[in-house]
């Protein structure tokens, strides 16, 4: 019981945040199959079955972003974290995952308390995870190899970390989006769209 506990309450912690993100990467990675399912393990977490990933360079990457992310949370310095799948043959972009983050700043500087309990933030972060899974059904299947990368849009005054580059946005022409349940810590509240290749219309910055 006691475990059960802890990880509740860490879910509502600046890190708790981070590592939510990095998860629900890892649930996309495989949904997607940019990865084989070999490469993933499988654990229970947020009362539901969980895949994360194994193979080492991508853990190691996934480890470095969530600390990277915890730190600019910290700060209250990060607006949005978005997870880029593209074509690994021509580099084209064929899905954007974005997660807006908006930070209680009260929460963060001043210490203010957030009434909300951790059953409920477990039930938001349920029904993201569960979005994520069946994702498959409506978006189109990614029938080539693939490879991703993560951009992170931050405050102006933020240095750029020397592991990280200034990039593009990665836009995708004329996209289909969907927008995600989206889940509320306390601390953050962060909502989930999902973007990928349509001849509608156009994706905006």
């Amino acid at each position: 019981m006691a475990s059960k506990t802890a990880a509740a309450k860490d879910i509502i912690t600046l890190h708790g945040s981070a590592a939510i993100v990095s998860e629900f990467f890892c649930t996309i990675l495989y949904n997607r199959a940019v990865y084989p399912e070999e490469s993933f393990v499988k654990v229970k977490k947020y009362g539901l079955p969980m895949l994360l990933i194994e193979d080492e360079s991508v853990k190691s990457f996934m480890s470095n972003l969530t600390s990277q992310i915890s730190e600019w949370l910290e700060a209250g310095k990060l607006q949005r974290v978005v997870l880029v799948i593209m074509s690994k043959a021509t580099g084209e972009v064929l899905e954007r995952w974005n997660f807006r983050i908006e930070t209680d700043n009260e929460v963060v500087d001043k210490g203010v308390s957030r009434e909300k309990s951790d059953k409920e933030i477990m039930r938001e972060i349920q029904a993201i995870m569960r979005q994520v899974a069946s994702s498959v059904t409506y978006l189109p299947c990614l029938d080539e190899t693939c490879v991703f990368d993560v951009l992170a849009y931050t405050d102006t005054d933020v240095a750029v970390p020397f592991t990280w580059i200034e990039s593009d946005p990665k836009l995708i022409a004329n996209p289909q989006m969907v927008k995600l349940h989206g889940f509320d810590t306390k601390i953050h509240k962060v909502d989930t769209l999902v973007s990928y290749k349509n001849d509608e219309w156009d994706e905006e910055e």
